[in-house]
């Protein structure tokens, strides 16, 4: 018999350690660590989950932040709780920001990445889902939580531009490209500047 792969001798062993390449290595050398400190070494990241509206006419929905400079419009979410998975956070921040308890199935628009910054210190991933599209009476009709949003508003593509920065601007355009292709989006540049 040949000697068992450092992985395979892992899962013989029952050890619970993670390898992380020392710097400066090559990828020659490795430092086995219990679990708890490995994750110490990681990427750190939080995560969000959202659903994308738009009235009648595809124009997008989006809510004024009263707590954010830097994201002063944002779709309809949030940041994740622990133990909840993207679907079930979208779920619940709908209904908390909205007012809407939204019974539709999942469908992935796009996905969002960003590096971290001067404004916030871990990465950033988000999930964007497929909302629909609500009636100017359901438009009208949203109850905002005020320590959250001041404002609900429609406008057109070419309008949203000069209300946010560049790259809040490039995901939103993400998104309804996404929608209008049934592609999912990758979107990998919504980074905190420094």
């Amino acid at each position: 018999m040949t000697n068992p792969s450092v992985h395979e001798q892992r899962r013989i062993d029952g050890a619970d350690q993670q390898s992380r390449v020392e710097p400066g290595s090559h990828g020659a050398s490795h430092t086995w660590l219990p679990p708890e400190q490995y994750a110490e070494t990681v990427l750190k990241a939080t995560a969000f989950a959202c659903l994308f509206f738009t009235d009648e006419h595809d124009n997008p929905l989006q809510l004024r932040a009263v707590y954010s400079r830097t994201h002063p419009w944002q779709l309809v979410g949030g940041t994740m709780d622990p133990g909840e998975r993207p679907w079930e956070t979208a779920l619940r921040e709908c209904r908390e920001e909205t007012g809407i308890v939204f019974d539709g199935r999942p469908r992935l628009l796009a996905s969002v990445f960003g590096q971290p910054g001067a404004e916030w210190p871990y990465a950033t991933i988000g999930f964007v889902f497929e909302g629909g599209r609500l009636t100017s009476d359901e438009i009208t009709s949203l109850t905002l939580d005020p320590a959250e949003h001041d404002e609900a508003r429609v406008l057109p593509m070419a309008q949203w531009r000069t209300h946010m920065p560049q790259r809040d601007f490039d995901r939103l355009e993400h998104v309804v490209e996404a929608r209008r292709t049934g592609t999912t989006a990758y979107f990998e540049s919504w980074d905190w500047e420094s």
